[in-house]
């Protein structure tokens, strides 16, 4: 199996809402828990060592990508 980048749902804006409404009423303690929970419950359900390995690169990469433009615009 390999890392499917491309939207897999069929409503990807009602996906992103969930996950937004997940957050609401939580501090952030909180919050970053629930990241946690739910980053480690896919990740088992995803269940391939190899994939979450190109998934952690991928997310990695955008987050040094995101700080590299912000200090760009500085």
């Amino acid at each position: 199996m390999s890392l499917s980048t491309s939207s897999n749902f069929a409503k990807p804006d009602d996906a992103f809402r969930a996950i937004l409404e997940a957050h609401r009423g939580l501090n952030d303690a909180q919050s970053a828990d629930l990241d946690a929970a739910l980053v480690l419950i896919l990740a088992n359900h995803i269940g391939d060592l190899d994939v979450l390995r190109e998934a952690i690169a991928l997310a990695q990469r955008r987050m040094l990508d995101a700080s590299q433009q912000q200090q760009q615009q500085q």
